[in-house]
């Protein structure tokens, strides 16, 4: 690839060093994305200016109109401190006519509804669990449709922001307190999900148009259901290192997979993402049953994309080392603005 001036946009508390020396596993959490990216696109000779944004709109033209770069790499999971803002992000670039990467605003804000992106796929005949959805400020009542177990969760938020063991209930009781939570602490309107026993998995797909599904990924849990707890993604499984070192918490490819389940994920994936208008790059997560029956459990569009992350992994796995990676998604947003416009 030819070389580009390349403007990254990240949240302020994520603008990374230079180097990673001195810091810890921890704090190197916070920032390997950005860390990676940036360094990443600097080695491979490009022009990388990083950009901390959060709420005004101002500092995004102004370095569009003075970098004038050939693309935005934009890494925000967020905006003006909502994370349902990020697709406006994408629809000022789009007026502004600067090829960026990752999903178009449409995409965005279909998956981000965790019970519009169901039922859409629900209506394409792929197996969702059942749910219901507990808006802001109304009474708890469970419809006599959803059984017990259930798994509540924020209705907007991601990367397992809110779960925890506490999220998965067995009584009304339990199900009231729990969405309480989720209003209070995410100020968000809750889901409760059928809780589905079985394995955590994740497929990647890159493109626009032409799609590659990449190999099936599985969060593998360790000691953690001998612990006595559900194997499920909480917020710490995802996110604290010393807990995933301590239990043994690790992701890596689903090589048990008989080939046609795991070609049959694939094709799903593929549909899921064509359904919800997803384009450049996310990450479709399943539940998979005892009897075989992937469910989806939600898309996520920009997913992370740090080097050490599922996404980039199975890239590897699949082939695909990490500059070539970040070059595809670049080429991607390229590509598109050529196209003339986002999907749908």
């Amino acid at each position: 690839m030819r070389r580009l001036r390349v403007l990254v946009l990240m949240h302020p508390d994520c603008v990374p060093p230079d180097s990673t020396d001195g810091y810890s596993a921890q704090e190197i959490n916070l920032w390997k994305t950005e860390f990676d990216v940036v360094s990443t696109l600097r080695a491979a000779g490009h022009d990388v200016r990083p950009l901390a944004v959060q709420e005004e709109i101002r500092p995004i033209r102004d370095e569009v109109d003075n970098f004038k770069p050939h693309v935005v790499y934009t890494l925000l999971e967020e905006f003006h401190y909502t994370t349902t803002f990020d697709q406006h992000i994408a629809s000022l670039l789009e007026l502004m006519r600067i090829p960026y990467t990752g999903c178009n605003p449409r995409g965005l804000i279909l998956a981000r509804g965790k019970d519009l992106s169901k039922t859409l796929v629900q209506n394409r005949r792929i197996a969702v669990p059942a749910f219901g959805v507990f808006p802001m400020h109304r009474k708890v009542k469970r419809p006599a449709r959803l059984a017990l177990p259930l798994i509540v969760k924020s209705l907007s938020e991601d990367g397992s922001n809110g779960i925890s063991q506490a999220s998965i209930v067995d009584t009304d009781e339990k199900l009231g307190e729990r969405v309480a939570f989720v209003h209070e602490r995410l100020q968000t309107a809750a889901i409760a999900e059928q809780y589905i026993e079985g394995r955590e998995l994740y497929v990647g797909v890159l493109g626009n148009n032409r799609l590659r599904a990449l190999p099936v990924w599985e969060l593998k849990f360790g000691t953690l259901g001998g612990l006595g707890a559900r194997q499920i993604a909480t917020e710490k499984a995802k996110h604290d290192t010393d807990y995933q070192e301590r239990v043994g918490i690790v992701d890596g490819p689903a090589d048990d997979l008989a080939p046609d389940v795991t070609a049959r994920i694939q094709r799903t994936a593929k549909r899921i993402y064509r359904t919800l208008g997803l384009d450049g790059y996310a990450r479709i997560d399943f539940r998979l049953s005892a009897d075989g029956t992937p469910y989806f459990i939600e898309a996520n569009p920009n997913p992370e994309i740090a080097q050490s992350q599922e996404f980039a992994k199975a890239a590897l796995h699949d082939g695909i080392d990490y500059p070539s990676l970040l070059h595809r998604i670049l080429a991607l947003g390229i590509s598109r603005a050529k196209a003339g416009a986002s999907v749908g």
